[in-house]
Formats: structure tokens, sequence, C-alpha cells
């Protein structure tokens, strides 16, 4: 099977808040560590109840008779560094990955149920300063697979991967971070088929809609991560992705601290003082490298972290025409000129037949523009829960606006706020498409 695609996705799910900005040991949020796919000994699972002491995930195959099942399972296992210094005192993770085999014929008798065992270790490195020791815990767990056959004229199955942490421990730790040495850490699962196909969990065909509801995916959620867009692997991460995620080409490399943006990150990690690089360096080999690979990072890098450039090329009439959720037709009406090569696309002056306040959309037949009367009604694809509290209020348009790819949008102020003069005065508005807000009647 090939795994490649959906492997490099895993690795950075795995690494996914293992070191957080500014990247040294003695920052408050480094204190503690390890949140996503955390499987717990069973011991600790029932001491803290907010843990649990196995991962599983549930999806529907098809299949063509005598599906093969190939499966990984990855995590990280924790490795203790300690040192007569504080400033050297980390946590380190070692990668590792247990695979099982499914034949065809488990695989129509129901499954198959695999131990496995990750060994201990202790380690000694003699330094200038004194002595490095690295210690890990083994670990013990069980890997179980159960296909059901599914009723129905088609060759489906609901497949269960389910990964047990059996690790024993005595004395039972109290605490998470006495527990951790003991734990399954980022663990997920990249599944594979042959002889057979993956169903979407997030766009499954009509048939296969209620199967998939049904599944119970607990502390993960799996995504199609085949090669070329193939279904003939399965991504299975602590992280909600969508179907064939991609790493974006543009990312220099891991940064490990999600939340940030890779060019706003690689530039603060830049202006780190000597003394927090150095510091930075001592905490792991893993920050260490990312502090030389920012530092290494040329202008043309950062031009292609700032954002992917795209044409602003005319669209057509029918690009432009639309049909709301209610079936309602709204018409775009804005049209462009000629663009100069030589003006970036974000300047206003790469096309000067844009005007937000002149320009207009029609929507129900009447002419949108800036001071029309509108009625917000946010759709369905929004994901604001702010935007329940919109749905039917009046709102005045101050522009009609185009985004990169020359789709319309209307900025609006709320006509019934009587504070909004303050939020247009700093240009700060709400922004709707056009197959979300109604037309009010002309007001006299």
């Amino acid at each position: 099977m090939n795994f490649e695609t959906a492997r490099s996705m895993g690795d950075a799910v795995m690494y996914e808040g293992y070191i957080l900005y500014p990247y040294r040991a003695s920052a408050q949020k480094n204190r503690s560590r390890w949140q996503f796919g955390v499987v717990m000994s069973p011991g600790y699972a029932a001491v803290d109840s907010s843990e649990r002491a196995f991962v599983q995930t549930e999806c529907i195959l098809e299949h063509s008779g005598q599906p093969e099942l190939e499966l990984a399972v990855r995590f990280l296992q924790v490795q203790r560094r300690t040192t007569g210094q504080a400033e050297t005192s980390w946590d380190e993770a070692v990668e590792r990955e247990v695979t099982v085999t499914v034949s065809g014929t488990d695989m129509l008798r129901g499954g198959c149920t695999r131990d496995f065992v990750i060994p201990g270790g202790e380690e000694h490195e003699t330094v200038a300063d004194g002595q490095i020791v690295r210690r890990r815990a083994q670990l013990d767990g069980i890997v179980s697979v159960l296909a059901i056959p599914l009723p129905g004229p088609w060759r489906a199955m609901r497949l269960q991967v389910r990964v047990d942490n059996r690790t024993g421990t005595d004395p039972v730790p109290q605490h998470r971070d006495a527990a951790l040495p003991s734990a399954l850490v980022a663990a997920h699962m990249i599944i594979g088929v042959q002889g057979g196909g993956f169903i979407s969990m997030t766009d499954p065909p009509e048939w296969a809609k209620e199967e998939v509801d049904a599944c119970q995916n607990i502390g993960c959620w799996p995504v199609l991560a085949g090669a070329d867009g193939s279904k003939d692997v399965m991504l299975s991460t602590p992280i909600i992705l969508y179907d064939h995620p991609e790493l974006a080409p543009e990312s220099p490399g891991e940064l490990y601290d999600g939340t940030e943006i890779d060019e706003i990150l690689s530039l603060r990690t830049l202006a780190l003082s000597d003394d927090e690089k150095r510091q930075a360096r001592a905490t792991d080999p893993r920050a260490a490298a990312l502090i030389d690979r920012v530092e290494a990072l040329n202008a043309a890098d950062y031009d292609l972290m700032h954002g992917t450039l795209r044409s602003a090329a005319p669209r057509t009439a029918q690009d432009q025409n639309g049909q709301d959720q209610n079936g309602q037709e709204w018409h775009g009406e804005i049209s462009h000129g000629d663009t100069d090569p030589a003006v970036p696309w974000w300047d206003p002056a790469a096309d000067a037949s844009v005007s937000p306040d002149t320009d207009a959309v029609t929507v129900a037949g009447q002419r949108i523009s800036r001071g029309s009367l509108v009625t917000l009604r946010p759709g369905i694809r929004r994901t604001d829960a702010q935007d329940m509290f919109l749905a039917g209020r009046p709102a005045r348009v101050e522009a009609v606006l185009l985004d990169v790819e020359d789709t319309p949008y209307l900025a609006v102020s709320l006509a019934d706020d009587p504070d909004e003069d303050l939020r247009i005065s700093h240009g700060r508005f709400l922004y709707f498409a056009p197959d979300e807000v109604e037309p009010c009647e002309p007001q006299p």
C-alpha cells in the first residue's frame, strides 16, 4: 500500500503542539504538553475520568469479495530526559509504529486481534558539564480489527479498529505528568485496503449515509488520504481533517505551534534574543533544528509564505450568476476592465473599473448597492455561532466588494444598532454573500 501521503499528514498531526513558541522549557505553555491523541494506561484512566485508555475508529468500505487490510498504528513514546541542570530536563519523544496485516479470510470471518510490546530502556550520555540520562517505560497494547458485513445489495462492511493501552503501572500514577511515560501519545492510524475502497465519512453516497452516521469514532476521526485522490487509504487522527488533506507546499517546515501562521511565527522566532535561542536549542533537538531552519530563510521563502497569488482574470456572465439556498436568483453586475500586470492584485489601481462605492449586484430583481437596506439571512455554510443573532436584522450596505477570485460580497452595517456609526468610522463591517440577504421594501 502507498502510505506516503497519509504518513506525511500523520507526521504533522503527531507533532502538533509538541513544543510551543518560544520553544524553551522554561516557558509556561511548555509545562503542559501532549494534548492530542493521548491514550493513557488503564490504571491512570481510572484515576482521571477525563483521560481514556483506548482509541477507536469506525468507517465503511466497499469490497470485491476478498478485501485485505494493512494497518499502521503510529504514536510517540515519551522519553524522559534528566540532567543535573533544570534547563535541560525535558520530555523527548520516540516515534513508534505497530503494523498489522489482516488477510481476506480473517476479514470475512470478522477480523482479528494483535498484541504489541514497545520495549523500555535507559541511555546515558556524557557531556561536558555532566551526564544526560534518558529513560523509557515499556508499553503494552492490543490492536483489534472488527469487520461487520452490512445488509443490502452492496458488498460493504463496517470496519472497526481499536487500540487499547494495556500498560501496567505499579504504583498507579496520581498525576498526569507521572502518567505520560506509560501513554501512547498522538496516536493515529493509517488503514489501507486491497480489493476495496473506503467511503467518505464527510460526503458519503446516499445508500451509505445511515451506516456512516452509525459509526462510532472515539478519540479520532477518519478521512480519505490515498495518493492522487484514491480511496484505498484512510487516515484517522485525533485532529479532524478533511478528505485528502495536504501540506502547504509554501511551508518551510514543521513549527509545531499550529495555532499560528507560518510567516508570523517564523518572524517572531527570528526576533528571539540570542539567549532565548540558546535556551530553545538546549531544550530539544527538534527546537534546535527549527531555530536553525528559521535563521536560514531568505526573502524568497517569506514571499512564498505570505500568500498565494491568483490572477485577476475577468469573470464570465455565467460565473457571476448564482442561486441562494431558497432557490432565489442573484446576479452579479460588476464588470472588469483591462488590468495592469505590473500593479499588485491587492492595489485598487489594479482595476480602475472596480468601485466599492458604486458597484452593485441584483438580488431578487432589485439593485443592491451602497445605501441599500437589506435583511440579513445568514446561510448554512457559515460557521460563526454569533450569526444566529444576526438572522432577520436590518442592515445597510456600505460597499460591494470582490475577493481575489472575483466573488462579490456585501459589506454591511446594522441599521438598528445605536452605536454602529462608531464601527463605520473605523471601517468595521459585517460581510455577507448576495444570497445571504433579502432586499427590504423601498423606504420613504
